[in-house]
């Protein structure tokens, strides 16, 4: 099970390749479809880089399998990877029949949700970020609005009331830091947040989505759906952080948008599109063992080896069909969702937040722009994600008085119901029961 590379192993988890990942990946396309890289120190793993093989890869449940737990004894208790391939009883290490028995408790969950009570939810905490900055003409655009808006929203869709989003938010960020003791301490308080919401919603359900994973006719225990809620917000949120983060950059540097961006969806749909193509909010991850030995792509992968997926190297493959103007004619082929069967199951929920987070910004704030060179914004080290530090920008500032919309006059009412959930058209049973 252990590597042996001819090659030596490209690194992706130092800040050489958080400047320039391009180059990490075309070092590993020179190895071939499937190259080796280093992606914590002391973690090495095969990486495929090859659109046509990534895509190949995510649909052969015959093959791979997702267990990570006969190659996990390798990977460091204090590694930072550790985290991201720790088995747990969830969707995301589970095959066949385990895996449709869970991944359908949240399609069908996230299925029960009104979009227009998503977007009444984003635009209600877009409005709360907004109200602290608007008046100063001066933001952090990831610190102050892409790294809060998305758990603010989970908070609420998960059923929780308001004041318990800033611990979310705390334990979220706090677990990505860079600190031991404060990744623990993130771990501490996001593992309190799961079994008081759960706790919550075991004595008083409600229209949301912890409800309905409790009620859901696959009858899930409570570890079951305690970590399947875990997977849902830690694999949620920061890839839509990076999505609305990233969109923004190209939103506010690139020409092609500039002087559109108060005209509707479209233009910034074009700049998400363009995000997951190019700048794949979820860089490198699908964790994959082969069952036995293979020979695949003409690299020899032994059996539990661990096999990884560059969604960000296989968008941007030289094969992978990308016009010369940058965009492309399929804008839905990419693969910043993944692929088959362990494709991200919510990813219609992540686009309509991301497209309503940066309307709702750039409708109050029209002449928004960067402040800094866009060579100059730096994005964090680590193999798995595509992550911003800082995004300052600048803009003419509000005042909560000023005639006209603000984020304080124009604010919705909460679409939630009294004890903090999200609503729904109607009870699990009554909506949407799973077709057998």
């Amino acid at each position: 099970m252990t590597i042996t590379p001819t090659d030596a192993p490209v690194s992706l988890h130092g800040a050489e390749h958080a400047a320039n990942p391009q180059r990490s990946y075309e070092l590993l396309r020179r190895q071939g479809p499937v190259g080796v890289a280093e992606v914590a120190p002391g973690v090495v793993v095969h990486l495929v880089t090859d659109y046509q093989a990534a895509v190949e890869l995510l649909r052969d449940t015959d093959t791979w399998s997702k267990d990570t737990r006969s190659w996990l004894h390798q990977v460091p208790q204090d590694s930072p990877i550790r985290p991201l391939v720790e088995w747990r009883p969830s969707l995301f290490f589970a095959d066949g029949e385990q895996h449709a028995h869970l991944r359908r408790v949240i399609t069908d969950s996230f299925g029960l949700l009104d979009p227009h009570e998503v977007r009444a939810l984003t635009c209600r905490y877009a409005d709360t970020l907004l109200q602290d900055f608007a008046d100063t003409g001066n933001v952090d655009l990831v610190r102050q609005y892409a790294q809060q808006l998305p758990l603010m929203i989970f908070n609420a869709l998960f059923g929780m009331p308001d004041e318990h989003g800033p611990q979310l938010v705390w334990a979220l960020a706090a677990m990505m830091d860079s600190d031991p003791e404060k990744q623990a301490a993130g771990g501490q308080t996001f593992g309190a947040y799961l079994q008081t919401l759960y706790a919550t919603k075991s004595v008083q359900r409600g229209q949301d989505l912890t409800s309905w994973f409790i009620d859901h006719p696959n009858g899930l225990n409570q570890e079951e759906a305690t970590n399947q809620i875990l997977i849902t917000l830690g694999a949620g949120n920061e890839p839509l952080v990076n999505l609305i983060a990233n969109t923004l950059v190209r939103m506010l540097s690139d020409e092609r948008y500039f002087g559109t961006l108060t005209t509707g969806s479209l233009p910034i749909q074009h700049a998400i599109n363009d995000a997951l193509w190019n700048e794949s909010p979820l860089a490198n991850y699908s964790f994959h063992v082969p069952k036995e030995d293979i020979n695949f792509h003409g690299t020899a992968i032994a059996a539990g080896s661990p096999v990884m997926v560059s969604y960000a190297a296989a968008n941007t493959c030289p094969h992978s069909g990308t016009p010369s103007d940058g965009y492309r004619s399929g804008t839905k082929a990419h693969l910043a969702f993944a692929a088959g069967p362990h494709a991200c199951p919510a990813s219609d929920v992540a686009l309509l937040i991301a497209t309503t987070a940066i309307e709702r910004l750039v409708s109050y704030l029209p002449d928004i722009e960067m402040a800094v060179p866009k060579d100059q914004l730096a994005y964090r080290a680590g193999a798995v994600h595509r992550t911003l530090t800082a995004l300052p920008a600048r803009f003419t500032p509000l005042t909560p008085d000023a005639k006209g919309a603000t984020p304080w006059s124009r604010s919705p009412v909460d679409p939630r119901n009294k004890d903090g959930s999200a609503s729904a058209d109607a009870a699990f049973s009554a909506a949407s029961r799973p077709s057998a």
